[in-house]
């Protein structure tokens, strides 16, 4: 297929090469320089305009930072300038209310549309293993499934349009919450003698066992490889979590839901940032403990 990829950053950059190792012809934008040059040493096309790589394309992925710039690209480029045979799936992490306006707007235009929101952080973006909570209806999920398979581990069709956006917003609130209790329980372990392994052999395979834990742990030297082993180099920044807490919180407000963990994984992170460490991974939040 010829797929228009916009939005080449930490994840939309490897998730665009996964396409072109699928065999897919990407036609790639993103406003940096820099960015259009890895997407380009890489094998995709670079474009410096929206319209342009949208030009003829058979799908247009996108993978942008906030709403706004979600509704603005493709209500002025993509929308009456790609095909209207053109598949559109929209990648990024927004509102729930945002994502169902611009897959309106692209039904009011003729076009068949997905919110597709990863789960992953950037090495499984690299390494094609991201998870996809899709929204949309069946025959458009049926159309992005093969296109997502090829940046991803697992696809999964969470309901209609803005139903990706719900789920995505409703994990990353509980990894949040996870990750924070983790941290607590292996600070808390070693101000009682634990040793830090110990506690991680016993917790891991008990009750207490979490993603966060086994797959993440906050700490150095135990468990997988993590950015804690890295000095807390960013695989997901404490920045991108707090967004998506917020993005949580406005969800929650507008369902009427009562969420107190996620209420306060949210004042929490809001202060890890504030304190100038949003460039940390978010597991970098065991230091203040």
């Amino acid at each position: 297929m010829i797929i228009a990829f916009i939005g080449l950053g930490n994840m939309g950059g490897g998730m665009a090469v996964n396409l072109v190792k699928a065999g897919h012809r990407v036609r790639a934008f993103d406003l940096a320089p820099e960015a259009l040059a890895r997407a380009a040493q890489n094998g995709c096309a670079t474009f410096t305009n929206v319209r342009e790589a949208v030009q003829g394309v058979d799908a247009v992925v996108s993978m942008l930072p906030n709403g706004a710039i979600v509704d603005s690209v493709y209500a002025g480029d993509v929308i009456g300038h790609a095909p209207v045979s053109a598949l559109l799936l929209d990648c990024s992490t927004i509102d729930v209310a945002t994502a169902k306006q611009v897959c309106g707007a692209a039904a009011a235009g003729g076009y068949a549309m997905v919110d597709a929101p990863v789960s992953g952080g950037i090495a499984a973006a690299n390494a094609g293993t991201l998870t996809f909570m899709v929204g949309g209806e069946d025959p458009d999920f049926a159309r992005a499934e093969p296109i997502l398979k090829a940046m991803g581990k697992a696809v999964i069709h969470a309901g209609g349009a803005g139903a990706g956006q719900a789920a995505k917003v409703c994990n990353n609130m509980l990894l949040g919450i996870h990750m924070l209790g983790t941290c607590e329980a292996f600070a808390m372990a070693g101000r009682l003698g634990l040793d830090p392994q110990k506690f991680y052999d016993i917790a891991s395979v008990s009750s207490g066992q979490n993603w966060s834990m086994t797959s993440y742990c906050p700490l150095p030297g135990v468990g997988p490889k993590s950015p804690a082993d890295n000095d807390y180099a960013a695989g997901f920044a404490a920045a991108l979590m707090l967004k998506d807490l917020k993005l949580a919180m406005d969800a929650a407000q507008t369902a009427g839901s009562k969420v107190p963990m996620g209420a306060r994984a949210a004042e929490l992170y809001a202060d890890f940032v504030a304190q100038g460490q949003g460039g940390m991974d978010f597991s970098a939040i065991i230091t203040t403990l």
